[in-house]
């Protein structure tokens, strides 16, 4: 069993990095959201974020990242420092030469700057996995075996091989393992990988995950220590009451997530209650129980408790919000609450 450091992190110590869902707003198109993405993409830069990752979805009218790596491709391009990825590529969805030579390709564009996050999920349905997959036999039991075949075909060594990724070899392309569960952990713990969990969604196994990651860890090439970040959801506005406001957003689409329902992202509702009853609240707050959501002094001591409680090296914010300036905001105010702990510690 490894020995974990217990050196409390501050907020001020950590990277934060966005996750972008590519919300497809009521009213709104792809394209309007595709404009937004590579906007607050470019503010994020200017921000400070480490990275900026895009996920994979899947007939969802309400979500527009579904060709992960086209827009990895033009978030990219129209940033200039700025790591762009996926949070992630569902990898039972793809062939993994395939995934391999598109991020090779990316790499060779922008050199440096490519994350690729994999997971195991189908980022869909059953019915649009068959469509996407043409074979629901392993559901993603294989996926191990598809990390393996795709790290080699980005190595080096694989330069003799018949079959080879052409852009990838040799590369250096970060993998980072994601997952909701423990089985990611572990594995990316005996691998030596970064871990990034998803808590925005799936927050039951959170702590469980993190300390499987932890205690399996085996240094590698890549890593030498573990490397954890978690996902949480942030709406960060210039009041509490503005922020509860402009998250009745994201709470509404989880309401559709419960009840079997897909939607575009609707504009914010002043009454909640209005729309759900007890039970769905109570389902719908389970789910994003690591939501940050208030004024900047608020969801500063919200997240400074995250921290204390998960010890993760590194944050990624999702901020499902309607209005783009709002969006762009919270996340302005989010790295603030940084550089505002880093000037206290200084003086």
């Amino acid at each position: 069993m490894r020995t974990i450091n217990n050196k409390q992190k501050q907020l001020a110590d950590i990277p934060v990095s966005v996750l972008d869902l590519v919300p497809i707003l009521e009213g709104k198109t792809a394209v309007d959201s595709f404009q937004n993405s590579l906007d607050l993409a470019q503010h994020a830069e200017k921000f400070g974020y480490k990275r900026y990752w895009l996920a994979e979805h899947h007939n969802m009218p309400g979500i527009a990242s579904s060709a992960t790596s086209v827009l990895i491709g033009f978030i990219a391009g129209g940033t200039s420092t700025i790591r762009v990825g996926s949070g992630g590529i569902m990898l039972p969805n793809h062939a993994p030469l395939v995934v391999a030579e598109q991020f090779g390709t990316l790499a060779s564009l922008y050199p440096n700057r490519i994350d690729l996050g994999l997971g195991r999920a189908p980022g869909t349905d059953q019915l649009t996995a068959m469509a996407l997959r043409r074979d629901l036999k392993n559901a993603g039991n294989d996926f191990p075996e598809h990390v393996a075949e795709l790290r080699t075909y980005l190595s080096a060594e694989n330069n003799t091989s018949p079959v080879r990724a052409v852009p990838g070899e040799g590369l250096n392309i970060p993998v980072w393992l994601l997952g909701s569960s423990t089985f990611g952990a572990q594995l990316a713990g005996i691998l030596g990988l970064p871990y990034a969990f998803a808590s925005h969604f799936a927050p039951t196994y959170l702590q469980a995950a993190l300390q499987v990651y932890r205690e399996s860890f085996i240094p590698s090439e890549t890593l030498l220590e573990p490397y954890a970040m978690a996902c949480v959801n942030a709406v960060v506005a210039d009041s509490d009451e503005e922020a509860r406001y402009l998250a009745s957003s994201l709470y509404a689409s989880f309401l559709n997530v419960i009840r079997g329902k897909s939607k575009m992202l609707q504009p914010p509702i002043a009454d909640l209650d209005q729309i759900w009853d007890a039970s769905e609240a109570y389902s719908v707050n389970q789910m994003l129980r690591y939501s940050f959501i208030g004024s900047p002094a608020t969801v500063k001591e919200k997240m400074q408790t995250f921290l204390n409680n998960t010890q993760v090296d590194e944050l990624m914010i999702s901020s499902h919000i309607y209005d783009h300036a709002a969006r762009v905001h919270s996340y302005e105010l989010i790295t603030a609450l940084q550089q505002q702990k880093k000037a206290q510690l200084v003086s």
